[in-house]
C-alpha cells in the first residue's frame, strides 16, 4: 500500500494497481499519482509483470482530481504536477494495461481508459469529463483520441457539454469490450490481463504498436493540452470554478 495505492503482482504475471481511497471516492491526490506512475515503470522495465489492471475501491473507478489538493499544487508551475508526469508515463507504457471501471470515473477516471488496451466496466459504471465546466482543457490526449473513437460530434458533446455517460452508451460507442457484473468484473478483467501476459511478449508489443498507430501524435497532442491546461489553470474562469466547487465541497 502506497498513499491509497495498492499493488499486487500475481503469480500469473499480472500487476493489480488498486485505486483504494474509498472514502473519496478514489479522488486522486499527487502522491496517489507518483505512485500509480511508478508502478507503470517499473512494470515496463520487469521481465515478469505482462499485463497491468486498473481498478478502484468497489462502488467507484474514480471521482478524478482531489480538487483540494491539486488547487494547493498548482502555485507550482503544472510542468511539475504528479498529474502530468502520470498522463506522460501512461502513454508511454508499453506493458498491455486493462481497466476494470465500477461506478464513476471521472475526468481522468475516463481519459485513462482511453490508454488501456482492453476495458470492461460494471453496470454501475458512470464517464464524465467535467475539464470546460472548471474552466480547464481536455488532458491525457483526450481531445485526440476520443474524436478517433467516436467521431468530433460525439467527442464535442462529451468534452464540452461534459455530457456524462453510462456503462451502456460506452459500450455502444465501442469505449469499452464488455459489460460485467460488479461482482464479477474485477475477476474479468484479471482473467483477460493474464490471457495477454501469457501471449509472446514480443508479439504483443508489435501488435500493439500496430493498433495503437502514430505514438508520436499521441504524445503532442498530449503536449499541447499541458500548455493549454496551464494556461487556464491561471485564468480567473478556472480560480473561480475551483472556488464554487470547493466552497460547496465544505459546505455539504
Amino acid at each position: 500500500m502506497t498513499e491509497h495505492i495498492a499493488i499486487h503482482d500475481r503469480p500469473d504475471g499480472v500487476r493489480l494497481i488498486r485505486l483504494d481511497r474509498p472514502e473519496k471516492k478514489n479522488a486522486l491526490t499527487g502522491a496517489m499519482y507518483d505512485a500509480m506512475r511508478d508502478a507503470l515503470a517499473e512494470a515496463d522495465s520487469s521481465e515478469s509483470i505482462g499485463a497491468i489492471v486498473f481498478a478502484g475501491a468497489p462502488g467507484a473507478f474514480s471521482a478524478g482530481n482531489d480538487l483540494a489538493d491539486f488547487v494547493a499544487g498548482a502555485r507550482k508551475p503544472f510542468t511539475e504536477a504528479p498529474a502530468l508526469h502520470f498522463i506522460r508515463q501512461l502513454a508511454r507504457t508499453t506493458t498491455p494495461m486493462v481497466a476494470a471501471v465500477d461506478g464513476i470515473a471521472v475526468g481522468i477516471g475516463t481519459t485513462l481508459t482511453l490508454h488501456c488496451d482492453l476495458v470492461y466496466a460494471s453496470p454501475a459504471a458512470r464517464f464524465r469529463m467535467p475539464f470546460v465546466e472548471l474552466g480547464l482543457v481536455p488532458e491525457a490526449a483526450s481531445s485526440y483520441l476520443l474524436p478517433r473513437r467516436v467521431g468530433i460530434l460525439k467527442a464535442t458533446e462529451l468534452l464540452l457539454l461534459s455530457q456524462p455517460f453510462d456503462a451502456e452508451e460506452v459500450l455502444r460507442l465501442g469505449l469499452v469490450n464488455a459489460i460485467a457484473p460488479s461482482d464479477l468484473l474485477l475477476d474479468h478483467a484479471l482473467a483477460q490481463a493474464a490471457r495477454l501476459a501469457a501471449l509472446p511478449p514480443g508479439a504483443v508489443a508489435a501488435t500493439r504498436r500496430l493498433i495503437r498507430g502514430n505514438q508520436a501524435e499521441v504524445e503532442a497532442a498530449l503536449e499541447a493540452e499541458a500548455v493549454a491546461f496551464e494556461a487556464r489553470l491561471r485564468a480567473p474562469e478556472a480560480q473561480e470554478a475551483f472556488a464554487r466547487f470547493l466552497g460547496k465541497s465544505k459546505a455539504s
